[in-house]
């Protein structure tokens, strides 16, 4: 499946639209950033999607899109490094996908409800603005925030979960349509 082409985001009103940043990949595996006519590391990858800007990563010599996988690198520099992400078992669950009819199904299921956790944390961060500093919320102050708002927190997740819900049941109905689909056991069982 081909990779959609990042675009930036629509500029505000009044402002121009700053070109696709792009990042170099050179054989020596080091990343050149064009914008700023310097070698960048991965830690300052990872510091332009915490800021949320778009960019795209092109192998120097071939032109090849490389961005995704400059992004697994850094999930992968994540996951070793300290407290991990993704279990051991959804870790599986996730290769069992690969090559299956169900795999880009499987993918925009795991995209629409990260975008919706996103969402979710936005909120939280604009009903929490004043308690804490947001640049400072660590997840142990997350935990204490969503333990003391137990129906804040009810009323947010509502439409999360009813996502999940519904997109879980069609996944249900594809196993019965698709049998054999990873994760959900055969019809009559």
């Amino acid at each position: 499946m081909p990779t959609p082409r990042r675009t930036a985001a629509p500029a505000p009103e009044g402002e121009e639209k700053a070109p696709l940043r792009t990042l170099k990949k050179y054989p020596n595996r080091r990343l050149y950033d064009t914008r700023s006519s310097s070698y960048i590391t991965l830690a300052d990858v990872k510091q332009m999607v915490l800021g949320g800007e778009d960019f795209e990563v092109r192998d120097a010599k071939t032109g090849e899109d490389l961005t995704r996988s400059i992004l697994l690198q850094i999930i992968l520099e994540e996951e070793s490094g300290g407290v991990p992400m993704f279990s051991t078992q959804s870790l599986a669950q996730i290769i069992r996908f690969y090559g299956h009819a169900m795999q880009g199904v499987m993918g925009t299921m795991i995209e629409k409800n990260l975008g919706a956790f996103a969402e979710l944390q936005t909120q939280f961060l604009a009903q929490s603005k004043g308690l804490y500093d947001p640049k400072h919320l660590s997840p142990e102050m997350w935990t204490q925030f969503l333990s003391g708002q137990p129906v804040a927190l009810q009323s947010l997740m509502g439409s999360y979960v009813e996502q999940s819900r519904t997109l879980f049941e069609q996944m249900q109905q594809a196993g019965k349509l698709f049998p054999g689909m990873p994760g959900f056991p055969p019809p009559g069982k």
